[in-house]
């Protein structure tokens, strides 16, 4: 029995879960950290909570005696990917990263890549509406810019207190057009700042701000660590784990 840990909560750690589930010979455990209420459940065992940092989860490794790990967690997930590839290398377990493509500016686009969410909200123009989707622990860092106005939009609310130039939309995707445009049109947006999370869940906010020819703040990828295989999609990942 070949036995797989996948860390995250992504559709594409979902997407890979779903396709090993049923194959002979493999057992799958889909690890979530538990920051989102009513998350989407993978297919097969599922694992909540942390594991204590880097060290802890290489003990969880051995312990459970997991012979792939796959990291599908996501792109901004930068502190679960170092200590995935810190346990990877304690524990001896082999390790692949399953990272979709990131989203690439076309025609009619107004891009401004940055290297981190306080370049984003450093570089706003003065008394902006800003359509803000960098999730909910980022709203604190942008409100602090208090000559803007910001439409927050999360899965889950933010801590309280909300800052008086915030509101909060909570949702979830996917996202249509023309709801975006919506969004847009009513609260007369004029700058959009989200992530380089990549994928189609979330894309339609791109196209709405291109059709209403506002600029959008996208914050890069931060780097993954040195020496990880990477593939884009769960295909790729479960031909790794069987391989």
């Amino acid at each position: 029995m070949r036995r797989v840990l996948i860390l995250g909560g992504t559709a594409e750690a979902r997407a890979l879960a779903a396709r090993l589930a049923d194959v002979p010979g493999v057992h799958v455990v889909s690890s979530l950290a538990g920051r989102v209420s009513e998350p989407r459940l993978p297919a097969g065992e599922v694992h909540v909570g942390g594991f204590g940092g880097p060290e802890g989860l290489a003990v969880w490794l051995r312990e459970h005696r997991i012979d792939r790990l796959v990291d599908a967690t996501h792109p901004f997930a930068e502190r679960m990917s170092a200590s995935a590839a810190h346990a990877s290398r304690t524990a001896g377990v082999p390790l692949i990263a399953l990272r979709r493509q990131g989203w690439d500016e076309g025609d009619g686009d107004d891009w401004q890549r940055v290297p981190s969410l306080a370049e984003a909200a450093a570089r706003l123009p003065e008394g902006a509406r800003v359509f803000l989707t960098t999730g909910r622990r980022s709203i604190p860092l942008f409100a602090a810019r208090t000559d803007a106005w910001f439409l927050a939009r999360s899965v889950d609310p933010p801590d309280p207190p909300v800052p008086p130039n915030v509101r909060v939309l909570v949702a979830r995707g996917p996202y249509t057009v023309d709801g975006e445009r919506a969004l847009v049109r009513d609260h007369r947006i004029g700058v959009l700042v989200t992530k380089d999370s990549g994928g189609a869940l979330t894309r339609a906010k791109l196209t709405a701000a291109r059709e209403a020819r506002i600029p959008v703040v996208m914050v890069d990828r931060p780097p993954q660590p040195p020496g990880v295989r990477t593939v884009s999609d769960a295909a790729g990942a479960a031909a790794w784990v069987q391989g």
